[in-house]
C-alpha cells in the first residue's frame, strides 16, 4: 500500500529539508547489506558518535529492554542483542540528533520518547516481544513529522500549541488547510529516507485513518500489530487524546479478541509497565 504524495505536496516538500541520515547510519547501513557483515565495524560506527552511542545503551538497558545482566559497551549490546535488534534502535535515537534545537521540541522529544518506550511494553504484553524494536523506533518517528513541520513554517508553532485543544486527527486536518501538507506525510518520507520497513513508513502516513484497516485488511498482519501497538501506546502515554483513541477502542478490542474488559486490563497493564518503566529510569 503506497502513500499518496500529491502533486501540490510535491512542489512544496521541495522547499523542506528532510534531515538526512547521519553518518554512523550510513556506515551501518551499508555493512549490514553486506552477506557477512562485520560486527566489529559496525559497533565502531556506532560508538564513533557519543551520543548515540550513549542513547543506544541507556536504551538497552532500559526496563523495557533490560535482560539479567546490565550491557556495558556498544560492542556487547551489537553481539547480545544481534544486527536486526540494535540497528532499528540506532536510527530510532539517532532520529533526536539530527533535528535543529527549537524551545517546543524538548517537551516533544520527553512525548515521542514516552510513546516509544509505551510501544515496547505493549508489544511485550501481546506476546510480540520480536516487534519491541521495531515498535520503539515506530514509537519514535510517528511524530518525526512534527518538528520537520516546526522547522518548515515559521506558523506551524503557533498552530502546535493548540494540539491539546485541537487533538491530533483535527490537527492533521489543519496542517493540510493551512500549509497543504501534514506532519504524517513528512514523517512519513523522512521514514522513507532513513530507509524504515516499509509497514512503519504506511502507518506513520497513516496513522490518522487507523480505524478503516482492521476492516479493509488493506495492511499485513506484522503492520496490523505494530499500529495496534501504537495506538493502545499513544493512548495509554497521552491520556488526553481521548478522541483518537474511540475511534481505534472497537476495532482494536476486536482484532485482539477481548471484550471491554479485558481491552481495559490490557490498558491497565500497559500503564502500570509504562509507570514501572519511568521509575527505573
Amino acid at each position: 500500500m503506497a502513500i499518496n504524495i500529491t502533486e501540490q505536496e510535491r512542489a512544496l516538500l521541495k522547499t523542506i529539508s528532510i534531515p538526512p541520515r547521519p553518518e554512523v547510519l550510513l556506515t551501518v547501513s551499508e555493512e549490514a547489506r553486506k552477506p557477512e557483515p562485520n560486527v566489529a565495524v559496525i559497533a565502531k560506527a556506532v560508538s564513533s558518535d557519543v551520543g548515540i552511542a550513549s542513547a543506544v545503551l541507556q536504551v538497552v538497558n532500559s526496563a523495557a529492554f533490560r535482560r539479567a545482566k546490565e550491557i556495558e559497551s556498544i560492542q556487547q549490546a551489537v553481539m547480545m542483542l544481534g544486527l536486526k535488534r540494535i540497528i532499528p534502535l540506532v536510527k530510532a535515537v539517532a532520529l533526536k540528533s539530527s533535528m535543529s534545537n527549537h524551545p517546543l521540541l524538548d517537551d516533544f522529544w520527553q512525548q515521542a520518547t514516552t510513546i516509544a518506550q509505551a510501544c515496547s511494553g505493549v508489544a511485550k504484553l501481546l506476546g510480540k516481544e520480536e516487534l519491541i524494536d521495531n515498535a520503539y523506533m515506530l514509537g519514535l518517528f510517528h511524530m518525526s513529522g512534527v518538528p520537520v513541520m516546526m522547522l518548515g513554517f515559521e506558523q506551524y508553532p503557533d498552530l502546535y500549541q493548540q494540539v491539546d485543544d485541537l487533538g491530533w486527527p483535527e490537527l492533521t486536518e489543519q496542517e493540510h488547510k493551512t500549509f497543504g501538507t501534514a506532519h504524517t506525510t513528512l514523517g512519513a518520507l523522512l521514514s522513507q529516507q532513513w530507509l524504515l520497513p516499509k509497514a512503519l513508513v504506511e502507518i506513520i502516513y497513516y496513522q490518522q485513518d487507523a480505524a478503516g484497516f482492521y476492516q479493509s485488511k488493506e495492511l499485513p498482519g506484522v503492520a496490523l500489530d505494530l499500529l495496534t501497538i501504537l495506538k493502545i501506546a499513544r493512548h495509554v502515554a497521552m491520556k488526553s487524546c481521548q478522541s483518537e483513541w474511540l475511534t481505534v477502542q472497537e476495532p482494536i478490542a476486536e482484532y485482539l479478541g477481548l471484550d471491554d474488559i479485558g481491552l481495559e486490563e490490557l490498558l491497565d497493564r500497559a500503564d502500570e509497565g509504562l509507570h514501572q518503566s519511568s521509575r527505573a529510569g
